[in-house]
Order: C-alpha cells, then sequence, then structure tokens
C-alpha cells in the first residue's frame, strides 16, 4: 500500500523567519499514521535516518523526537525531519511549495511541487486525503 504525507512549506520551515529552529515540525497525528519509522519515547530524543529519493538522487534526513518534557529535563516535546537545508538548496525550495513524501513497499521518496502563483486549485483537493493541519495532509493509495 502506498501512503502519502504532503506539507506546504512556510517561511517557519525554510529558515526566512529568524529562528534556530532545525527542520520542519511534523504534527503528533502524522507522528501516529506510522508513516515515519517508530520511535522509542522511553529513549531521551530517539532519532532515525531517513533516507529519500528525489529525481534520481538521494538524500538522508533524520526523524527526532525531541522529547526532555517526558524526561523531565526541559519542556520540549515534539518530532521534527531535520538535515533538509540541503534539499532545500538544491531544488530552489520556496514558501507556498509542497513537498510530497511517499512510503511505497518501505521505500521512501520526496517530490517537490513547486507552487505557481497563477494556480489558485487547492493541491489537496484531487484526491481528497485527509487534512491534518493547514498545511499537512495524509492520503492511502
Amino acid at each position: 500500500m502506498i501512503q502519502v504525507v504532503c506539507k506546504r512549506l512556510t517561511k517557519n520551515d525554510l529558515g526566512l523567519t529568524g529562528g534556530h529552529q532545525g527542520g520542519i515540525c511534523v504534527p503528533f497525528k502524522v507522528a501516529r499514521l506510522n508513516f515515519f519509522p517508530a520511535l522509542d519515547p522511553s529513549e531521551y530524543n530517539p532519532r532515525a535516518d531517513v533516507v529519500f529519493d528525489c529525481k534520481g538522487k538521494t538524500f538522508c534526513f533524520t526523524y527526532i523526537h525531541y522529547n526532555s518534557r517526558l524526561h523531565k529535563t526541559g519542556t520540549r516535546n515534539e518530532y521534527r525531519l531535520t538535515g533538509m537545508s540541503k534539499f532545500f538548496k538544491e531544488y530552489d525550495c520556496c514558501e507556498g511549495d509542497l513537498l510530497e513524501f511517499c512510503l511505497n513497499e518501505g521505500r521512501y521518496s520526496i517530490d517537490i511541487k513547486h507552487r505557481n502563483i497563477d494556480d489558485e486549485k487547492d493541491v489537496f483537493d484531487p484526491d481528497k486525503p485527509l487534512i491534518i493541519r493547514s498545511d499537512w495532509a495524509y492520503k492511502r493509495g
């Protein structure tokens, strides 16, 4: 079964707001879909490298659960996909572009659909996926 998770990029995702966050925040609803590798919350800040194919190239991102709140050493409890700067530069990613993360038979791929400002059609409409947040969507194929 093919699974697709879509993320519309924001300025914050691309590091354009002056913040110092690393990578894109993955909502808990996406984390619970078992799309990305399972992470053990009993470990401190568990992580897994995830290799994505994109147009004949491979990129390794890190999927991480920053969980210092669960271990009573801080306040963070969030999932992130980090190590994406090279990918963003390689494909000239901009605010409003759509990332499509695909999982098919244990293999990950990623595609970028650059936003066409003349195109008013919502990118999530054609396949009627589950909208998780305004900038994330999920579908099974």
